[in-house]
């Protein structure tokens, strides 16, 4: 290989056709290496394992900050704590019943988001907010007709950004900005949705905030799916992300299988945590500042 460095080079052409011809015999010697660590990988898959187990890459996911309220698994703290926390009765059985709302006025959009997401939580139903009342007044009202949560979609500019949970009845509330929102229309070849209660997937919530916001989506959905739908609702942490996606499995044969798109896509990111339902001077358990992010490695779910 040539070690004259282009850059040495005064004639334009002259540097063009150096450079074209390094990058050439460059990419030549990396196919060459790729061939030969194949067939020996071929002959030994030992080396193949090796090499997997040392070429892992560094992300931010797996440098993260030390963080000592990670949940290890079969922790015994917090297995009794889940005993007796605002989701227990919910894994004693009882079914989730949630209210979909939105603010004052909302706009055609905001109707559409709210419609997207009674199809995506069974046993979920809309009102239509009524300028005169709180959201007070809404927990209240739900609270004394058994409902176990109330979501409110928030808008801005007739944008949703936010979404209020309210668990009843006695709390906790969150609140999670809104990105992301792609509805079931918008998404190319998506499925239409059936009636069957999905399976639910949830990926990385591993510390004790985390961990509570888990338990939280699972007591969203009916404990028992109906694997006949071949539905499944995920929720994704990522960097503190929170990715939600619905697909359905579509089986091609007994060999293969495909996931087709139900739709909506939308991204959320908790902002606050607080304790009880709905208080603006209520006392808030993990409220999100710009100051906590010390790094880029530091997440909170």
């Amino acid at each position: 290989m040539s070690t004259t460095l282009p850059s040495q080079i005064k004639n334009k052409i002259k540097r063009e056709e150096i450079y074209a011809k390094q990058k050439q015999e460059k990419s030549r010697h990396k196919i060459e290496q790729r061939v030969k660590r194949r067939k020996e990988e071929a002959e030994d898959p030992e080396k193949k394992k090796e090499r997997l187990s040392k070429n892992v890459p560094r992300t931010l996911e797996n440098t993260r900050e030390f963080d000592e309220t990670v949940v290890e698994p079969e922790d015994s703290e917090v297995l009794e704590d889940e005993m007796s926390d605002e989701f227990s009765k919910y894994f004693q059985g009882t079914s989730p019943k949630m209210l979909i709302t939105t603010n004052k006025r909302p706009s055609k959009t905001a109707y559409e988001f709210a419609s997207e997401l009674i199809d995506v939580f069974p046993n979920s139903q809309f009102i239509k907010r009524n300028t005169k009342f709180s959201i007070k007044q809404i927990i209240e009202h739900c609270t004394n007709r058994d409902y176990t949560d109330v979501v409110v979609v928030n808008e801005d500019k007739k944008v949703p950004y936010a979404i209020t949970l309210v668990h009843l009845p006695d709390g906790p509330t969150a609140y999670f900005r809104l990105t992301s929102i792609k509805l079931s229309r918008e998404i190319r070849g998506h499925g239409r949705s059936s009636l069957h209660k999905p399976e639910l997937i949830l990926n990385n919530f591993n510390t004790r905030l985390g961990h509570t916001i888990g338990r939280w989506f699972q007591a969203l959905f009916p404990q028992v799916p109906e694997f006949q739908g071949r539905q499944v609702a995920t929720f994704h942490n990522q960097r503190d992300f929170i990715f939600f996606r619905r697909h359905r499995y579509v089986f091609k044969n007994k060999e293969r299988v495909e996931l087709q798109e139900l739709g909506p896509r939308f991204t959320l990111k908790l902002k606050w945590l607080q304790k009880g339902k709905f208080d603006k001077d209520g006392e808030y358990e993990w409220m999100f500042k710009p100051e906590l992010e010390t790094s880029r490695r530091r997440f909170f779910l």
